[in-house]
């Protein structure tokens, strides 16, 4: 065993000795009653069974002890966090596991170095204060997400009847370790968000082998607990119909069909809802929701930036402030166990994940390379090297955590306990919501005189706004751009997103009204060809038209858009696309007049987020003929799945 891997064991043990924690012979459960709170507005969850799953993964625990974080009560005491956590109404723990997350010399790749021995000292935690363990196998030496399926490095060239034995006997042995250490585990999940792939493998067939090999080992040593798979974008409507019918097909062993729901990203929990009961009613499995979050704060508190911020660029169903943190919970239980059937329980992702420190990003390196409490140290670019090589650092989500930086618990920490009771205390803005308008640059700037006030209970209410510092001249004189004008509402900070554009002659130019406006024309079949709603990868809006395809030299349409009543005049158009894995391609923007293109313009695919706009200028038009505008998209594709989505279409006037 590695070196580092023995200290993590030391270290884990002594944590133990230091908290009266050495073993789970005597398991004392915590006795849950509801905690009592002046501010946090709780709706009751009507009907919640007892045995709901109300469920933490608190993967990064030991390394942030190691880091010297401490955590504390409800009273300011210095307290093992896993008691705090079930006295809060928490009844299952959630652990990754992976396979062996360090490099030849014993150095962690980060993100907690997460293998079956922190499950162990996390499990036996979990146990002694009467909650159960979910044990989650990425089935990778590192992390495993809709993006990255890596194999081992023990594992690599096996073919899959050789890898699929190494699972099941890998699995098979760390399940009886932490039986051996009388860990109560409840549910062990076979892969991590395995959206069409796990452990290095793509292929239907082989990932049903992979899924069953810890499936079989699950059955032998713990009989008695749930098997559960994981998925993610529950917003990609048709994608777990086809998991699950796929998993059938297979007749794959498994009991739980789990989901990710970042609001952010993952849509309406509504969509969530249809999609998980289509599942729980054809095959008649149950359903829960593996990880959730929601953010507090726009407060970054360890130097190393956060996934989630304000600005406006994602979908913030709810205020980011602790009540608001604690709606969303509240809500997404609910959903669960009065909406969705089969519903069993949710787990709040990495809601102990705070900040290793908050002097200066130089004094959290340090830790995060030396314990692995930052979600990528440097030593895990030799696995990794194109997303944790370059961008290793330390936690992206502490903000979304419910303790804060000092390890104090928040009060919507308290939610859970209360979900059952509920607790109804006065109603009163919580935050003011924030304003995106859009003006022309020839056209006039009136900002709003109200805006809403999200209320505790999230509902909202209008107040009158004072807008301040207001510089017009700059709006109308910058061209192109966003601004944040800043305001105050009730006694609050209130924010008014500008966007100034020129008028645009296309209809739904963003694809946010799904309109027939836009036709497309496709000569490949591809995997996935559509509108899609997703904040974080549009470039205005929450939508945009993406494409994907898993098989080579099958991305080939045409995206466009006939315009009518464009009156006679010079013109300018342009659309931005972003996209990956693209291989060899011939993406061009183009007009055509009476069917023949008379003008285009090459474009470029260079990785996410990286927008490339076309510009076609000086496009006279007589005010009669037919005029079209539109993408010609051509990919031959890197064997990873070409991918790529559109957004931003613009036709506009040009002074002659």
């Amino acid at each position: 065993m590695k070196k580092i891997k023995t200290l993590c064991v030391i270290a884990a043990l002594a944590i133990g000795l230091m908290t009266g924690i050495t073993g789970c012979d005597n398991p004392s459960p915590v006795k849950v009653e509801p905690i009592p709170s002046d501010s946090l507005y709780v709706e009751k969850v009507e009907n919640m069974p007892k045995d709901f799953i109300l469920g933490m993964d608190a993967s990064q625990v030991l390394s942030l002890e190691e880091s010297g974080v401490k955590y504390y009560d409800y009273d300011g005491n210095e307290a093992d966090v896993f008691e705090t956590l079930a006295k809060s109404g928490i009844n299952y723990i959630r652990v990754r596991v992976w396979v062996d997350p360090y490099d030849a010399d014993g150095n962690g790749y980060g993100g907690g170095n997460c293998d079956i021995n922190t499950a162990i000292a996390i499990g036996e935690r979990a146990t002694k204060y009467g909650m159960k363990l979910l044990v989650n196998f990425h089935y990778s030496d590192f992390w495993a997400d809709p993006a990255k399926q890596m194999v081992p490095k023990a594992w690599a060239g096996m073919d899959i009847d050789t890898k699929a034995n190494a699972v099941y006997e890998y699995t098979l042995d760390c399940l009886n370790k932490l039986k051996k250490a009388k860990v109560d585990v409840g549910m062990v999940q076979v892969g991590n968000e395995t959206n069409g792939a796990i452990c290095g493998e793509k292929i239907w067939m082989n990932i049903y082998k992979i899924m069953a090999a810890g499936s079989k080992a699950t059955r032998e040593v713990f009989p008695d607990a749930l098997v559960a798979v994981h998925f993610a974008n529950p917003e990609k409507v048709t994608n777990y119909a086809d998991y699950a019918k796929k998993l059938n097909y297979y007749n794959l062993d498994y009991d739980v069909f789990a989901s990710s729901y970042y609001p952010y990203w993952h849509g309406t929990l509504d969509n969530l809802t249809t999609v998980l009961n289509n599942v729980a009613d054809t095959y008649g499995k149950k359903v829960m929701v593996a990880e959730t979050s929601y953010a507090y704060t726009t407060e970054d508190t360890d130097f190393s930036g956060n996934t989630i911020s304000g600005g406006g660029g994602i979908v913030a169903d709810y205020p980011m402030t602790i009540q608001g943190q604690a709606n969303h919970i509240r809500n997404v239980v609910d959903t669960m166990v009065n909406d969705v059937h089969n519903g069993i329980g949710v787990f709040y992702w990495e809601g102990t994940w705070i900040s290793v420190g908050t002097n200066s990003w130089e004094e959290n390196s340090v830790l995060w390379e030396k314990y692995g409490s930052g979600w990528a140290s440097s030593y895990a670019a030799e696995y990794d090297p194109d997303d944790a090589g370059k961008y290793y650092g330390g936690c992206a989500c502490d903000n979304q955590a419910l303790f804060d930086a000092q390890g104090k618990p928040l009060e919507s920490l308290k939610v859970f306990s209360l979900l059952g009771t509920g607790n109804k205390v006065e109603v009163k803005a919580d935050a003011i919501e924030a304003v995106n308008v859009q003006f022309d640059l020839n056209g006039t700037i009136v900002l709003p005189d109200k805006v809403n006030a999200v209320m505790s209970d999230n509902s909202k209410q209008e107040v009158a706004v004072t807008w301040k510092d207001v510089d017009y001249d700059k709006m109308y004189n910058g061209g192109v751009a966003k601004y944040d004008i800043i305001g105050e509402a009730g006694g609050m900070e209130a924010h008014c997103y500008v966007s100034m554009i020129e008028f645009n002659f296309l209809k739904d130019y963003s694809f946010e009204e799904e309109s027939d406006a836009w036709v497309v024309k496709a000569a490949g079949v591809m995997d996935e060809l559509m509108v899609e709603d997703k904040a974080t990868d549009s470039l205005t809006g929450t939508k945009h038209y993406h494409f994907w395809s898993a098989n080579s030299n099958t991305v080939n349409f045409d995206l466009e858009q006939e315009v009518k009543d464009l009156p006679a005049g010079t013109y300018k158009y342009s659309i931005a696309i972003m996209g990956g894995d693209c291989g060899e391609t011939n993406i061009y923007a183009y007009v055509k007049v009476n069917g023949e293109i008379v003008a285009k313009d090459s474009l470029g695919i260079n990785g996410y987020n990286n927008w490339e706009s076309s510009l076609i200028e000086n496009i006279v038009y007589n005010g009669t003929d037919t005029i079209v505008v539109g993408i010609h998209v051509e990919c031959s594709g890197e064997g990873a799945g070409a991918w790529g989505k559109i957004d931003d279409a613009l036709l506009n006037s040009v002074a002659e």
